[in-house]
């Protein structure tokens, strides 16, 4: 019997195939070799090549975003989600979406000094600082460059506020900076949970702490004082929104003070490299998980209209978001927070053998 290459999946990575990008102009396909016999794929192991940025923020006026400002210390994700909706930004990078994104990652040891550079320039104008809503800062890489930790030195120097979506549970090495942070009201951290059930989360999260283990972390965060959101995200219908009240639950009882969720999201390359997942891993609900999606976004895979991308309309999703307030408010769980101090922020200085009077 040939082997089928569609399903013969590389082990512990969540894409697939490693799918051209759409600014290829030609396309690659794995073919057998006219052996019949099965062999298992090479592993592919994580290769992380080093960028010197001469910028770091990136601005956004996103009315669906509750910040104007991010940073990224890689590019790229170990993780492997293969829904992860920042995806196609590796094809600007002239790599695949789909192995690539998950492998051949980017780190930006430099990050540290020129974010301080650019908190130090004249007319910059203070407001929250997002980390982790591209790629996860604290994937496995963080723990040998520890660029996020060095981050948060240059952020709590200067008393600047940050705000972190993650999955990795690597953020409790910095606890202690955090909790001094949001004991001034400067730092509040989202942890991401998509599922509870640890199988599925393998499949489709390969590289990412199992659910049991990020609640854990939640606990860890929240009893050294810093405020944490569960983050229902993405929901999958027909796959994992069955678990919605599941998520908040086990976040509130982890002592998540607020909550939020999101719609499975599927832009540019993403879509192909979903349903291809969904035909290995389950073959039964693909046609009904996608019928969904597109109920949503008027009979296409993904509509990126601002005010409709992070949830979608319709009927099924006007139920999942009142499925989500009602839970909440059972809970005792908040949606909206109230802004981050900005009031306590101080320009970093250039080291001077001068002392300043002031």
């Amino acid at each position: 019997m040939k082997p089928d290459l569609q399903t013969h999946t590389p082990k512990a990575r969540g894409a697939v195939s490693n799918a051209v990008s759409r600014y290829d102009k030609v396309s690659r396909h794995a073919e057998a070799d006219g052996w019949e016999m099965v062999e298992d794929l090479p592993t592919l192991r994580t290769e992380v090549s080093i960028e010197h940025p001469r910028s770091l923020i990136s601005y956004n006026r996103s009315p669906d975003l509750p910040f104007d400002r991010s940073i990224n210390p890689y590019r790229g994700c170990e993780h492997g989600c293969v829904y992860c909706f920042a995806r196609p930004t590796h094809a600007y990078l002239g790599l695949s979406p789909g192995l690539d994104f998950e492998t051949r990652l980017v780190a930006r040891p430099d990050a540290p000094d020129v974010l301080r550079a650019e908190l130090a320039r004249k007319g910059y104008k203070v407001a929250t600082l997002a980390i982790g809503t591209n790629t996860d800062p604290y994937q496995p890489i963080d723990r040998t460059h520890e660029i996020m930790r060095r981050c948060l030195e240059v952020l709590e120097a200067c008393d600047h506020p940050v705000a972190i979506v993650t999955k990795g549970t690597l953020i409790e090495r910095d606890i202690d900076i955090l909790a001094r942070m949001a004991a001034k009201g400067l730092a509040r951290v989202g942890l991401s949970v998509t599922t509870l059930d640890p199988e599925l989360s393998r499949a489709m999260e390969p590289r990412a702490p199992t659910p049991k283990r990020r609640l854990v972390t939640m606990r860890r965060l929240t009893g050294a004082g810093i405020p944490v959101r569960i983050m229902a995200s993405p929901m999958v219908p027909a796959l994992t929104d069955p678990e919605l009240e599941a998520i908040l639950g086990a976040g509130a009882a982890a002592g998540a003070g607020s909550a939020s969720w999101i719609m499975l999201r599927l832009p540019q390359e993403v879509s192909p490299l979903w349903q291809e997942w969904l035909a290995a891993h389950y073959p039964d609900r693909a046609h009904r998980i996608m019928s969904r999606l597109r109920e949503m976004h008027g009979g296409k895979d993904y509509d990126a209209r601002w005010g409709h991308r992070m949830r979608g309309e319709g009927p099924y999703a006007e139920i999942v978001a009142h499925r989500f307030k009602v839970a909440v408010k059972r809970l005792g769980l908040k949606e909206n927070l109230a802004p981050m101090r900005t009031d306590l922020f101080r320009p970093p200085r250039a080291p001077s053998a001068q002392l300043s009077l002031f």
